[in-house]
């Protein structure tokens, strides 16, 4: 399920224009986002009884993710990193003005090239955007950076061929056309180019799915490091 509709409210608070006839599609996306993706509350029970190390949201957009980890009180350091400029200084702006001490954000490729970090890492709704060849690497550089005992979270949809795969490749192509969703998908993965890659470099995966009250194929996957003997 999503988050809970009060608890949606209160966090698209932080993306509310500072002019009172402002733009308002950030206030608007994030409120409905959060409170009809059931998204967030699986990242939130994937990361409860991760270790307290540094989290690394890659493509984190608006950086949602920080306000929903500050809201459950989760304080893990946190660092966003997004390809678009603009939507990274709207994150840095909202997160402001939430007061989350623990946030940054950095604009940055991330399929070509990653920061240093030891820590968790989460990957949400990126990897369809890419081509496989750069899915591979991107998966990689993610599994090389969780630290003994930490978590990689992803939500991505999976090729399966299944009704939900055929729904979602559809309201993509749509979403694309009309505008709403400024890059069209490259390659949608399936389990196993996610395996690979994943248990090449030491993870401990479960695959489970998080559709929600959505017709979408979405799954949740969460691989872990075991700790240092």
């Amino acid at each position: 399920l999503p988050l809970a509709r009060e608890q949606a409210r209160r966090i698209a608070t932080a993306f509310l224009p500072e002019q009172r006839f402002g733009n308002r599609r950030d206030y608007y996306y994030s409120r409905g986002k959060l409170g009809s993706d059931p998204l967030y509350p699986g990242v939130l029970a994937a990361l409860d009884d991760a270790p307290a190390a540094p989290l690394l949201d890659i493509g984190c957009g608006l950086g949602l993710l920080a306000h929903v980890l500050h809201q459950h009180g989760n304080v893990l350091a946190y660092h966003g990193l997004d390809i678009d400029a603009d939507k990274v200084a709207r994150a840095e702006r909202a997160s402001a003005r939430a007061a989350l001490p623990h946030a940054r954000f950095t604009c940055v490729d991330a399929s070509a090239a990653l920061p240093a970090h030891h820590g968790n890492v989460a990957l949400l709704d990126v990897l369809q955007y890419l081509p496989a060849p750069a899915q591979t690497r991107l998966l990689h550089g993610a599994a090389a950076r969780v630290a003994p005992g930490a978590r990689l979270v992803i939500r991505t949809m999976l090729a399966d061929n299944s009704g939900r795969d055929r729904t979602t490749r559809i309201t993509d192509m749509l979403a694309h056309l009309v505008g709403w969703m400024g890059t069209r998908p490259r390659h949608y993965p399936d389990a196993g180019s996610l395996r690979a890659p994943l248990e090449s470099a030491g993870l401990q995966l479960r695959m489970t799915p998080l559709y929600g009250n959505t017709p979408f194929n979405n799954w949740l996957i969460v691989g872990d490091r075991a700790r240092a003997a």
